[in-house]
């Protein structure tokens, strides 16, 4: 496991981590899926120790994942052990009448925290995120006066925000122009390379970058064919609809002659990929399983220059019609 500096900010990650919303279980709001499907408890806390020996020391979750079960699990697992970096989010909530709601006030945001670290059991967490929190919500000061609060008591040591997936610039743009924070998450995959400028300015401005969503749902692993349908309570059953998934498909076969070329997987190649920019901290695949725990922290290789422009041409040219 290679290992890389977090933004200016004295926390050394691992270049792969461990993204934990699937283990959370298949939650719902109402109608609506807001978890991966079934999971198994012992499954879950096996592949969190298994990512561990593998080397991952840096932990992303929710206090959304399954409604806190997500956390619940890293804590059982993983709070004796001192090394490892825990991030968490906060500000979606379900009410009781079963809606989401978005929440990022002082008020919601301190009694969280507290729900956070309880969790975890832990007494600070590393790095806080405020959860696709708007401009406006930045803007407002509350979240901000919150999180200075936090870190001043010694609950957190850092924070920064989960961005919004199909429309990060705006609020990435707020944090960098008023020095705010500490790091950001965004997605970035070969399919979706909408957040590559913010990359380059989380280098240039030394900001931690969180990737999130590296397999863009499971399409750049290859696991899945164009008859592959998912479960009611797997939010990829209105992510990945049958015609969006057969396009996706098709488009990515010119993707993996470059797996071919480096001897290597099609997951590893996705992974490769994202690691080929600086600005980049660490990727959070999402690890259900200790098999792939293992898978995800295969050997990465340093693609050339021409194929890292080969694929954002691709981006340019098809992808980025797909994820409109």
């Amino acid at each position: 496991m290679n290992y890389r500096k977090f933004g200016n900010t004295d926390l050394i990650v691992s270049e792969i981590g461990f993204g934990a919303w699937a283990i959370g279980g298949p939650a719902m709001a109402g109608d609506t899926p807001i978890g991966w499907g079934e999971v198994d408890d012992a499954t879950s806390k096996k592949a969190l120790l298994k990512a561990r020996d593998q080397g991952i020391n840096f932990y992303d979750t929710a206090d959304f994942y399954g409604l806190g079960h997500s956390e619940k699990l890293i804590g059982e697992v993983l709070s004796k052990d001192s090394e490892v970096m825990l991030a968490t989010k906060v500000g979606h909530r379900v009410n009781s009448d079963d809606k989401i709601y978005m929440d990022y006030s002082k008020k919601h945001i301190l009694a969280s925290c507290e729900g956070s670290l309880k969790r975890l059991r832990r007494e600070c967490i590393d790095f806080y995120q405020l959860h696709t929190a708007k401009v406006s919500d930045l803007e407002n000061g509350e979240s901000i006066e919150a999180l200075e609060q936090l870190k001043k008591e010694g609950k957190i040591r850092f924070w920064g925000v989960s961005l919004n997936t199909f429309d990060p610039h705006p609020e990435a743009a707020f944090l960098l122009s008023q020095q705010l924070g500490h790091g950001f998450q965004l997605v970035l995959n070969i399919l979706n390379q909408e957040a590559l400028p913010l990359v380059a300015e989380a280098e240039a401005s030394g900001t931690g970058g969180i990737v999130r969503m590296p397999f863009q749902f499971g399409l750049l692993t290859g696991k899945f064919t164009k008859a592959t349908r998912f479960a009611p309570d797997d939010h990829r059953r209105f992510r990945l609809p049958p015609d969006l998934l057969s396009k996706s498909i098709d488009a990515l076969e010119k993707v993996w002659p470059l797996a071919e070329k480096y001897g290597i997987s099609q997951a590893q190649l996705a992974l490769s990929f994202i690691l080929g920019f600086k600005g980049v901290s660490t990727v959070i695949p999402g690890i259900r399983t200790p098999e792939q725990a293992i898978q995800n922290t295969r050997k990465t290789v340093s693609l050339s220059k021409e194929d890292q422009a080969f694929l954002q041409s691709l981006y340019l040219s098809e992808f980025k019609a797909l994820i409109e």
